[in-house]
């Protein structure tokens, strides 16, 4: 650009002073009508503070247990008898093209399943402990998926949609309903002992096209600095004079720009940030919990992965209980039975190794976190989602493995709102697809922004000339399991 063009364009009015200036300064009344309006994301749709809800809800907060991989239904919630009995035959029915399409004969479940608690619910021994919290559970035996690829399956459940940009569950939430506390992120994923974000990256975890301040914050839950350079490298005097100068110079800009939402964003995790150094430490500072407590949540586990997950669980509880909105917790691997870092739970083979020793890892925390919930009284407003992507298939993959079923598998639901005791849906004699009340991942984010108040239909969010919202075009809350 020549000298003359940047004197020129620097001479120009912004649009905004446009508006301001013609026509005696209506455009600029119409500007300030539309800002004013939540679908345009202006200050007053950025405030991080709650929000009322849409009528009286059951729930205040989501804990989202997210089991990547892909968690076999016919080994854990979904019993099978025609797979032990039919065990080594060819599968009597057409199969869709699997993810490796290296498809064996029926394989039964090496876990015996028996009841638990007063509804008789049948779990496997994978998940004793999760088992004697039945009672508590809402089973959804009939949940299905568009896609069977790890990557694409993660954002569908996450976002509803198969691709990046698209704002996570969790973003929409704190979107409609903001957080309870200022000192805190309104979406938090706990991370721990090395665990590793599952295929298709931190992404998962966007905002998307929503506000920047609702994007997550990941916290390593037994690291050194839980919040990378959460520790100040200056004095609390010396930070808050930076942080004025930087806001009184964004707050300047602000006013010479149209697209304020960026900048609106900035400011308010600069200060969200700055109040995070001494909240964070308190928060990971378990000093103060019982010993009583923390056996519960399996701290003691001579398995180290074990008590890396019950830390993320007890953590769950302590950020609930300081108002944060949505916690999602995630798993760690083992070098075993074809799991790795970001899917752990993808046993292509040797599956009865590894999904032992991944349900060793969440089965006595996240069943002590629904028993702690409950002493607590936090039950009642604190829902809990266990689920990953997709089920696997009944037939073996190679000998003793199981690929990826998108067709019809297992979830469950606990806490507010929620009719523990319950099954909803069944899938066919073999568990290969979902043949009563089939249910999606719509279904399933409708349901929980219904348990916190909201309209799932009316959360909307103008971009791109659509308003848009994360149940999409579908979505119907899954009445039957709400008390």
């Amino acid at each position: 650009m020549t000298h003359g063009n940047r004197l020129r364009n620097e001479m120009l009015p912004s649009r905004r002073e446009m508006l301001r200036r013609c026509s005696t300064g209506f455009g600029m009344v119409a500007l300030a009508g539309l800002m004013a309006d939540p679908a345009y994301a202006g200050k007053a749709a950025e405030a991080a503070g709650p929000k009322p809800p849409d009528f009286t809800p059951r729930a205040k907060n989501v804990i989202f247990c997210y089991m990547s991989g892909g968690v076999s239904h016919v080994d854990s919630f979904d019993p099978k008898p025609r797979l032990k009995r039919d065990h080594g035959k060819p599968m009597p029915m057409p199969i869709e093209r699997t993810q490796f399409n290296n498809n064996g004969n029926l394989m039964a479940s090496p876990w015996e399943f028996r009841p638990y608690g007063e509804s008789g619910i049948p779990v496997s021994d994978l998940f004793p402990q999760i088992g004697s919290c039945v009672d508590e559970l809402a089973v959804l035996r009939s949940m299905t998926a568009k896609f069977s690829e790890h990557a694409q399956g993660n954002y569908f459940i996450h976002t509803g949609f198969p691709f990046q940009g698209s704002p996570s569950a969790g973003s929409w939430v704190t979107y409609g309903l903001g957080s309870e506390n200022r000192d805190l992120p309104g979406f938090v994923v706990l991370r721990s002992g090395g665990s590793a974000v599952p295929h298709g990256g931190v992404g998962l975890y966007s905002n998307g096209f929503l506000p920047a301040i609702h994007q997550a914050s990941l916290i390593d839950a037994d690291a050194r600095e839980p919040v990378r350079d959460i520790k100040p490298r200056e004095t609390d005097a010396m930070q808050r004079r930076s942080l004025e100068f930087i806001k009184s110079m964004d707050r300047r800009f602000l006013t010479s720009v149209d697209d304020n939402l960026v900048v609106e964003s900035a400011i308010q995790n600069y200060e969200t940030a700055y109040r995070m150094q001494s909240a964070v430490p308190d928060l990971v500072d378990l000093s103060g919990e019982s010993q009583a407590t923390k056996q519960l949540y399996g701290l003691d586990d001579p398995e180290p992965k074990t008590a890396a997950y019950g830390r993320q669980c007890l953590l769950a509880r302590r950020l609930v209980e300081r108002g944060v909105r949505f916690v999602e917790l995630t798993c760690l691997s083992y070098d075993i039975g074809g799991g790795n870092g970001p899917n752990p739970w993808d046993q292509h083979g040797d599956l009865k190794n590894g999904h032992a020793k991944m349900a060793h890892q969440v089965d006595r925390p996240i069943a002590g976190l629904i028993k702690d919930l409950k002493n607590r009284g936090l039950l009642d407003s604190t829902l809990i989602v266990w689920a990953g992507e997709f089920g696997r298939t009944p037939f073996s993959q190679g000998s003793n493995g199981r690929d990826h079923d998108p067709f019809g598998f297992s979830i469950f639901l606990a806490g507010g709102g929620i009719k523990g005791g319950t099954i909803l849906g069944a899938t066919d004699e073999f568990g290969y697809r979902a043949v009563e009340k089939p249910c999606d991942i719509y279904d399933l984010w409708a349901t929980v922004l219904h348990l916190l108040g909201v309209n799932h239909l009316d959360l909307t969010y103008r971009f791109g000339g659509r308003d848009l919202r994360l149940t999409d075009v579908h979505g119907d809350v899954l009445k039957d399991i709400l008390a």
